[in-house]
């Protein structure tokens, strides 16, 4: 009784996470897209790409002053307030170091990207290092009790106030400036907001013990942070050194709208994965059935989502942010496809981190490194185009990888990922072709967006529901399950007030 008891508990903590992470995620990329096509309306591509050729050195440096040990606090089976507190100074003295590090080697960013306009600017943005470190333990805290109805609250507020400000600096004529406020100012707000939904209070009585024992595992997920940061960001940089700023912000924008569809769905499963997955490691056949229903969820968002952006993506640009960007809308598309991918690789990351397997997901990554910079480099004299199809390719063929190495795990088998999946990717597929060819002789712009839209949606749920697709029947039983919930509270009010 009491095992059945901890299974629906750990459903309900789960598909609460869920539902809170998808709410948090969907209203991050709704306010992502309105801010985004404010700016990008002020902003011309060029003060774009000069922004994006800094994205991966400050997202490094985050990376190094939190140096795993965020996700090394949610993995503790019991946790005290010395775990946390050696993280905060240990993160607040490598974050302090980082951004003197690259303050002096301001002049060196800007000379190899040929921008001299980046010494300063540079020196300003990474000031969202230091600000980033201070949130990291908080954070810890809220995702190992998934509190993602506080996340998100905190992530949504610091958006809202960070975007306003870009927006009325762009306005004001401020340029770029107004792109790096925004990253610094979003850092500042979600910190703040972090402290307050867990008044935690760092201490100065420190003992660094605990840092030294999560060290072992802390290092290998710090490299296989930087290597996916790499991973991400490795087309601006090469871009950033062969072409000019104007390409650069092309594929910037481009892969920011991709960025914000695929993160609606990673960051919804992101949030619970690793708490979750770690819950259950102790019962390797309860793992793989939790492990397989999130990645069936994962696909059953994440293919109609990317494939539909794909279909629509000319009008969506064209309407959003006008035809000075219409050279971003193929790389767009391309994007898309590999986009689709994206989030199911959390999946596969939070399981291998759950079972304190880091070394097999730093070794992956840098495999996956590799071949993606081969296969770019290879491609740089056909030019942008050609780069990027040579980065989508990479990034879709190397999740058989991370399945090779799952089925070793816990048993997780190829076939079992086929029928998972499959079925997802196939039927959004077919419901973009027919939209896509259907709504064809539809010459109006805006129309044809909001056709394909609803065409596509109504044409992928449909075929869920004839097919009884088991995700959407839970879907479902969760916001029936929680309208009446909130009936049952209002009843029982309107009965006590009798």
């Amino acid at each position: 009784m009491s095992g059945e008891n901890d299974n629906q508990t750990l459903k309900q903590k789960t598909a609460q996470g869920l539902f809170w992470g998808l709410l948090s995620s969907g209203g991050m990329q709704l306010l992502n897209l309105i801010i985004g096509i404010f700016l990008a309306r002020l902003l011309s591509p060029g003060e774009y790409g000069i922004v994006g050729m800094l994205a991966i050195f400050s997202l490094i440096a985050v990376n190094l002053q939190e140096s795993g040990f965020g996700v090394a606090l949610v993995n503790i089976k019991e946790i005290k307030h010395n775990d946390y507190n050696s993280v905060f100074w240990f993160n607040i003295g490598v974050s302090i170091l980082l951004y003197l590090i690259l303050f002096l080697c301001a002049p060196l960013i800007a000379a190899f990207f040929h921008q001299p306009c980046l010494t300063s600017l540079s020196r300003f943005l990474f000031l969202g290092i230091i600000f980033a470190a201070l949130g990291v333990s908080p954070n810890a805290m809220l995702v190992r009790s998934l509190k993602m109805k506080e996340k998100a609250i905190t992530s949504l507020s610091a958006l809202v106030i960070s975007g306003s400000v870009a927006v009325v600096m762009a306005m004001k004529g401020f340029s770029y400036w107004s792109l790096a406020t925004q990253q610094v100012l979003y850092n500042v707000v979600i910190s703040i907001g972090r402290y307050y939904y867990t008044r935690w209070c760092p201490t100065f009585k420190v003992n660094f013990t605990p840092v030294k024992q999560m060290f072992s595992f802390s290092y290998k997920v710090l490299i296989t942070a930087i290597l996916t940061t790499i991973n991400n960001n490795v087309l601006t940089v090469i871009f950033g050194r062969l072409f000019p700023a104007q390409a650069v912000g092309n594929f910037t924008q481009a892969n920011k709208w991709n960025t914000m569809a695929n993160q609606l769905v990673t960051n919804t499963v992101a949030q619970v994965a690793q708490p979750v997955l770690t819950r259950v490691t102790d019962d390797n056949e309860r793992q793989r059935r939790v492990f397989g229903k999130m990645l069936r969820f994962t696909a059953f968002l994440a293919f109609p989502a990317m494939f539909g952006l794909a279909i629509v993506a000319p009008q969506v640009i064209l309407l959003a942010i006008g035809d000075k960007w219409i050279n971003s809308i193929p790389l767009l598309q391309v994007l898309c496809i590999s986009g689709a991918f994206i989030p199911l690789y959390t999946v596969y990351q939070n399981l291998f981190l759950s079972q304190g397997k880091s070394d097999t997901y730093m070794w992956l990554t840098i495999g996956q490194i590799a071949a993606i910079l081969i296969a770019v480099l290879a491609c740089h004299r056909l030019g942008v185009m050609a780069m990027v199809i040579a980065f989508a390719c990479i990034n879709v063929l190397w999740l058989l990888m991370w399945q090779w190495f799952a089925s070793k795990l816990i048993g997780y088998r190829f076939m079992t990922m086929l029928r998972d999946l499959l079925p997802f990717m196939v039927i959004a597929l077919i419901a973009m072709a027919i939209t896509y060819y259907v709504t064809q002789p539809i010459s109006n712009m805006a129309l044809l967006l909001l056709v394909r839209v609803l065409l596509a949606a109504a044409l992928y749920i449909m075929a869920m529901k004839l097919l009884h697709a088991k995700i959407l029947e839970d879907c479902i039983e969760f916001i029936l399950s929680r309208k009446n919930k909130k009936t049952n509270i209002i009843n029982d009010q309107e009965d006590n007030e009798r």
